[in-house]
């Protein structure tokens, strides 16, 4: 596989100069700031919020380097995954000209980002068994292909991708292999993230929305080689990743105990979920997870769904989803929420028990 970044740049990306802001044109320590036109008079509620946040994020990377044994300049911080995304198809998509590769059923984002900024999609769908089709992959690919999606562990349905699969594609592929990771902190592998100082063509992505518990802050990340990273900040907005952010996921950091106290509940209750769903009548296959939530086939997932939100009670309906059909993904919440989930089931309409047979149901028993 022959990488040559430079190529694969879109050409105004490489000529444009980035915006410079007043903040990220000083370094050292003041105490006075008359650069950047902002209220010196603080803001209604207090807070210091009256000034512009770190352009550069630079104390919430140097934590995430040290908390991921990777460089402080392979880190790129966006307003969640989302506007990695988004700026990786700017960066090397050229519109209506370019193309990418996504692997269906997958996070939807793909498609849409792919779709705002005029880049052709081609798809090569899962296996049966939710698996990459490599061979499909890179015969896929042509020189137009500039990037190819692999979300693992996979939404909707929940499994790690073949590490060896992954592999194989990024060193094959001349173009970029985006290894979407917002599920990773859940499955039992580790990141792709060892990989980039053997593979220069991977970003990888992760979030501080999942098993961080941070969704509302929006905070992603995206890990890489130094000169990907540095096009990131070069078209990223200048104050991308707010100043309430930075200073609560850079707090959270060192609480890294109760994050993996956390985890390790969810995937207590994800084992649990899982026998206790398959039990039921109206589910007809739970497929294996490695995330925080469970596809679930089932007999009606429209109808389920409805009965569901009458019992005001939200999943996600993926039944018109390629490959997901009858298909609810279910997050796993926390012990009561689920058995108040397994209890709704329980009584499904279809369902005619006795409410002594409930009582294993919801104790994750049968």
């Amino acid at each position: 596989m022959m990488f040559d970044l430079n190529s694969l740049v879109r050409p105004n990306v490489r000529r444009m100069r980035p915006y410079s802001s007043a903040r990220s044109e000083f370094a050292g320590e003041a105490e006075v700031f008359l650069d950047a036109n902002e209220n010196a008079y603080g803001s209604p509620a207090g807070g210091g919020w009256n000034r512009y946040p770190d352009p550069r994020q630079s104390d919430l990377k140097n934590k995430i380097s040290a908390m991921r044994g990777v460089a402080a300049d392979q880190i790129f911080i966006g307003n969640g995954s989302d506007e990695a995304i988004d700026l990786l198809f700017r960066i090397f998509c050229e519109p209506g000209v370019d193309e990418c590769i996504i692997c269906p059923p997958t996070y939807g984002m793909y498609q849409v980002s792919a779709d705002l900024n005029d880049v052709a999609v081609r798809e090569v769908g899962l296996t049966g068994s939710f698996q990459l089709d490599t061979g499909s992959i890179l015969a896929a690919a042509n020189e137009r292909s500039k990037l190819i999606f692999i979300c693992s562990p996979n939404n909707p349905t929940g499994n790690l991708m073949r590490r060896d699969d992954v592999l194989q594609i990024a060193r094959a592929f001349s173009g970029i292999v985006v290894i979407d990771e917002a599920y990773i902190d859940f499955a039992n592998e580790p990141s792709m993230i060892a990989e980039l100082g053997r593979l220069p063509n991977i970003v990888v992505l992760q979030t501080f929305s999942k098993a961080w518990g941070m969704a509302g802050l929006r905070v992603g990340m995206a890990f890489s080689n130094r000169e990907v990273i540095g096009l990131f900040d070069r078209v990223k907005p200048p104050y991308n990743v707010s100043g309430i952010a930075q200073s609560e996921v850079a707090d959270s950091l060192s609480l890294t105990q109760r994050v993996e106290s956390s985890i390790a509940n969810i995937i207590n209750e994800r084992r649990r979920m899982a026998r206790s769903l398959s039990s039921l009548d109206c589910v007809n296959e739970v497929f294996p997870s490695d995330a925080n939530f469970l596809l679930v086939r089932t007999t009606d997932a429209a109808a389920i769904y409805s009965h569901l939100v009458e019992q005001k009670i939200v999943v996600r309906d993926r039944s018109r989803v390629t490959q997901c059909e009858g298909c609810l993904r279910i997050t796993i919440g926390t012990p009561a929420e689920n058995d108040r989930l397994l209890s709704a089931l329980a009584v499904y309409p279809t369902l005619q028990r006795p409410e002594d047979e409930l009582l294993p149901i919801l104790s994750g028993g049968i």
